[in-house]
Formats: structure tokens, sequence, C-alpha cells
């Protein structure tokens, strides 16, 4: 996956510290639209899976990529190297057509649920936390590859993961109230461990799919968590 113009690999790990600010930011964007679409009486589920369309067309379905070309490449692939090899591949599979059907309606359905200012504050909490955690992330393991965009940008700092973890943290407890915000930090936790440990055994290593994947499950488990509260 090549670098944004002008984005070069040292400049992208020096940054990663925005990424919770970047997640709130879609998130915030992502809910106006389902309010907007609600305040004109879209039904709740049909607002939901409309905001979330806008979404991805916003972050031109990145991470979404990232989680069918996971699915495809663990799924179907029968070794290392033949799993690496269809994560390459630009087509979609029936493991990873299944697993956005199943995320997408997951998602929609969550955010559906929740009352109107709790599905602001939880899609907030959501995009800052799942993004939040990818550079810690990416100092737990190293790349499966030498190529790629888990090789080519590097491994953000120690410095740089931990400012980005706090400030997703600091996000997190100021969108939701504590008890909330403390249990999505650690389904967050167990998500990134139990991805880790699948990356692990499947490939060795991190690749962007992998990264993009994670933050797909950890906004989801996030969205569950505020719709079940509620």
């Amino acid at each position: 996956m090549p670098h944004p113009e002008g984005a070069q690999p040292s400049n992208f790990t020096r940054c990663a510290w925005l990424f919770p600010l970047v997640g709130a930011a879609i998130g915030a964007i992502v809910a106006t639209v389902n309010l907007g679409l609600r305040a004109v009486n879209v039904p709740g589920i049909a607002a939901a899976a409309l905001s979330l369309g806008f979404g991805a067309l916003l972050t031109g379905a990145l991470h979404e990529d990232g989680l069918a070309d996971v699915a495809d490449g663990f799924g179907g692939g029968k070794d290392r190297n033949a799993k690496l090899e269809i994560m390459r591949d630009s087509r979609l599979g029936t493991y990873g057509a299944l697993i956005l059907m199943v995320v997408f309606a997951t998602k929609a359905s969550a955010i559906a649920a929740a009352p109107g200012e709790m599905s602001v504050r939880g899609l907030i909490a959501a995009h800052a936390l799942s993004r939040g955690v990818l550079p810690l992330m990416r100092l737990t393991l190293g790349p499966a590859r030498t190529d790629g965009l888990a090789a080519s940008a590097g491994t953000p700092n120690v410095r740089v993961a931990t400012a980005a973890g706090l400030l997703a943290l600091a996000i997190g407890f100021l969108a939701l109230r504590w008890q909330l915000a403390l249990a999505a930090v650690l389904l967050v936790g167990g998500c990134v461990s139990v991805m880790v440990w699948i990356a692990r055994r499947q490939i060795g290593g991190l690749t962007g799919d992998v990264l993009g994947g994670t933050q797909q499950v950890c906004e989801t488990t996030i969205l569950l968590l505020i719709a079940a509260s509620h």
C-alpha cells in the first residue's frame, strides 16, 4: 500500500501520536451524519448504515479493506506464504465478504440501539481508542515481511506510541463515563492481545492489513459495549 503523496515513513511514524485525534474527528463526523439523518425521520438502522457508509468513503475504507484481507488470507491460505500472497490480492474473497457483512451489520445495529447523545460519545470513543492502540501494537510485534506498509512505515518509538495511547485514553474517558471507558479500554486490550496472538501464529508478524483489521475489531467491540450498556 503506497504512502500518501509527500508522506515519508519517518514522518508517518512521528505523527502516529495523532491517530486518536484523527479517529475522534472521524467518529464525530459519522455521528453528526447519523444524528442528521435521524432528525429527518430516517429509521435508526438505515441512518446508522448510511453514516457508516459515509465514514468508509471518508477514510477510503482503508481499515475495512485490511479486515477483509486478513479474513481472506488467514481463512484461505494453507501456509504462511500463501496467506501473505492472498492478503496482497486486491480481489475480495468469501471470508472477506462475510466478515465485512457481519461487522457492518453489527456496528449499524449497535449505533441504532444507542440513544442519540450516547451514539455520539460512543462513536468518538470507539474511533479514538481503536486507532490510538495501533502504534502500541506495532511495538509488540515486528513486520511479517520486509516490504509492505507495516515494514516501510517503520516502528514508532516508545514515546510516540505512549503519547498515542495516553491521548486515546484521555478522549475515551472524556467521551464516556469512567466505568464505561474503563470497560472499553479493557476490551480493546483484549482484542489487541488476541489479534497479536493470531497474527504471530498465522504469519509470524504484522502487516498493514492486520493493523487495519484490529482497528475494525476494536471499534466494533466498543460500539457493542455502548449499545449493551443502554
